[in-house]
């Protein structure tokens, strides 16, 4: 087998896809930063099937980290089967986060992940926090607990929003543009211990972007359609405004997706019972160095 550096190109971008898709329609695959939105058998279609505006953001995605992180992202190929395992890794101002880890069947039972998660892991070896998303998954949250990471639970907010049960923002919301990355660095910093920095330029590309700014403090949303990727806040007030704001702008009709959503952040729960959504398991987050984050919702495509 051989170990190597995830390139920036679209060839290596299109085998980390493929790992990826193989893995996760696996039952006992380590599809970390993967959703909750795949079938009802355990994982996303195969990669063909991806819808076209999904498979920019995930080659995005790769190449990003492939540029901005070169040292944490890896891919194994089998000299006969290909490529078979990947991991995608980020170090952002003391805090590593693993976006990715990703084993095909085939190789699965054979240390392969272990040895991966290791290699992503000595990338990150000086960073103080870590981060990683798990699905409900015996085999990932096993891996990441014997890897030192606390394993806590999370819930997904889904299912058709009812505007009118939705009581209006308490105050601005602006639309967010590049020029709001310093204040949602800042915001960052509060809420989980670290800028995303030259993320929040990846997310802008796909994402719709919501802003508060004003004397109770700030906070930023990134949302696309009735999906919320990443919100964080520097009060309950400002991230219930920033919530209420994203759904009450999903397209009529279009389920809501909003995941990761912790047990301490009841006001994410309360929002979603005033819209009438459900609220189902969805897998776990898993923190060292670091406790749950109770004013933000961690990313699934950029942690």
């Amino acid at each position: 087998m051989i170990l190597r550096p995830v390139r920036d190109d679209e060839a290596d971008a299109a085998l980390v896809r493929e790992v990826a898709a193989a893995a996760f329609g696996a039952r006992r695959a380590l599809p970390l930063g993967y959703g909750s939105g795949g079938r009802a058998g355990g994982g996303p279609p195969p990669a063909e099937e991806w819808p076209a505006d999904r498979t920019a953001r995930y080659v995005g995605r790769t190449r990003h980290l492939a540029r901005t992180d070169a040292g944490g992202c890896w891919l194994v190929e089998d000299r006969a089967a290909g490529p078979i395992a990947v991991a995608l890794s980020a170090r952002r101002e003391g805090t590593w986060s693993l976006p990715l880890l990703a084993v095909v069947p085939e190789a699965q039972g054979k240390g392969v992940g272990r040895t991966l998660l290791a290699r992503a892991m000595e990338y990150g070896r000086a960073c103080l926090r870590g981060l990683a998303c798990a699905p409900a998954e015996p085999v990932a949250v096993r891996t990441l607990r014997h890897a030192g990471f606390d394993v806590h639970p999370t819930m997904r907010l889904t299912g058709p929003a009812d505007p009118a049960r939705l009581e209006p923002p308490d105050g601005a919301v602006h639309e967010g543009t590049a020029r709001h990355r310093d204040l949602m660095d800042s915001v960052d910093r509060r809420t989980r211990g670290g800028a995303h920095g030259p993320d929040h330029e990846e997310l802008l590309r796909h994402h719709r972007l919501f802003v508060v700014d004003d004397l109770a403090g700030s906070g930023y949303c990134y949302a696309r359609g009735g999906r919320v990727e990443a919100l964080a806040a520097t009060s309950r007030r400002l991230a219930t405004r920033l919530l209420t704001a994203a759904l009450l702008a999903a397209p009529p009709g279009e389920p809501v997706h909003v995941g990761r959503v912790v047990a301490e952040a009841q006001w994410a729960v309360d929002v979603a019972v005033a819209a009438g959504l459900q609220i189902v398991p969805d897998g776990f987050v898993c923190l060292r160095g670091m406790r749950p984050h109770e004013l933000a919702l961690t990313s699934d495509l950029l942690p």
